[in-house]
């Protein structure tokens, strides 16, 4: 892993040394003749190309979501630049919480407002109700048949009952067309929680409250999804994969992650960052957020696929076959 930038110690002031008078004197003129150039002499112009060295940059940013109050809220940004295809995590803010002045929110938002140009935000959380409670049906979901949404609904739940017992019905005041998607549509089932089930709901009404006051572009990313994408492109272990929020063994698989991806030279990231992210899940998920973000900007994560409704929300997660070399 790359080390961290530790600034170097200053050197001991020396003791002035004694000098004669005539000396001093010397000095003093020297000083005097140098005063007395004009200053347009000594001004310095600096190059054009040394100021655009680095060029272009794109930053992304990923937010991990506590409770309302709670002190797990992390912030992570990754910045890449196209003219050195070089990526690196520059900013990692853990355990954002309230004080006696300041809520948390307002700290989250001051963090993102300090930067003047944000390509992506990603929060790991839904940002906006369920389609039904936005644009309620004319009547009971087994009547409606103008939106599309709800049809989406009705012909996956037909499909699955052919293969699987219990047969249960869906709740579209709750569940996303996205949620059910998710757990049978991909090479592994991945249950993501109701918008608006008992846990998620309270950070669904956070996102949203901090999504109003933000004027960018935003995307719900699922972790645990992203990483999988991720880690199996890089040949990770399928364990280290599925059980990195584990409180037992959960540092070690994240340590093992956060090993593949600087061996393989994916993101640069500090020394100090990676201790934080494996002693704390939120900010390694905030950091997974941000990297799906830059992904999704690469054109690497999954479309829509055929005949998902427009109007409703998706999850952006990466796709299958990442190609690391072609940025």
């Amino acid at each position: 892993m790359p080390k961290s930038r530790v600034p170097s110690h200053g050197r001991k002031a020396r003791k002035p040394s004694v000098k004669s008078k005539a000396v001093k004197k010397k000095t003093s003129k020297k000083v005097a003749k140098k005063t007395a150039k004009p200053r347009s002499s000594v001004v310095k112009t600096t190059p054009l190309a040394s100021l655009n060295h680095a060029g272009d940059v794109h930053r992304f940013v990923g937010v991990s979501l506590g409770g309302g109050k709670m002190d797990k809220a992390c912030v992570s940004v990754i910045e890449y630049y196209p003219k050195h295809n070089k990526v690196f995590l520059s900013r990692l803010v853990e355990k954002i919480k309230s004080d006696e002045v300041h809520s948390a929110d307002f700290k989250i938002h001051e963090i993102i407002e300090q930067y003047n140009s944000i390509d992506l935000l990603a929060f790991d959380v839904p940002f906006q109700l369920p389609n039904t409670l936005r644009n309620p049906c004319c009547g009971e979901i087994e009547t409606c048949n103008h939106q599309p949404h709800i049809k989406w609904m009705w012909d996956y739940t037909r499909k699955l009952h052919k293969k699987k017992k219990p047969r249960k019905l869906f709740t579209p005041y709750t569940q996303r067309c996205v949620e059910m998607y998710l757990s049978t549509e991909i090479e592994e089932p991945f249950h993501l929680q109701h918008a608006m089930g008992a846990n998620m709901a309270p950070l669904l009404a956070r996102a949203m409250f901090l999504k109003q006051k933000l004027n960018m572009k935003v995307i719900e990313v699922f972790p645990k999804l992203s990483l999988w994408r991720i880690g199996r492109s890089l040949h990770v272990m399928k364990s280290h994969l599925l059980f990195h929020k584990h409180a037992i063994g959960g540092d070690e698989s994240r340590r093992a992650i956060l090993h593949a991806l600087s061996t393989h030279n994916i993101a640069f990231v500090y020394d100090q960052d990676v201790k934080l992210m494996i002693e704390n899940n939120h900010a390694f998920e905030s950091f997974i957020c941000a990297l799906t973000a830059f992904l999704s900007f690469k054109g690497l994560t999954e479309p829509r696929p055929e005949g998902f409704p427009l109007n409703e929300d998706w999850v952006e997660f990466p796709v299958s076959s990442i190609k690391w070399n072609s940025f």
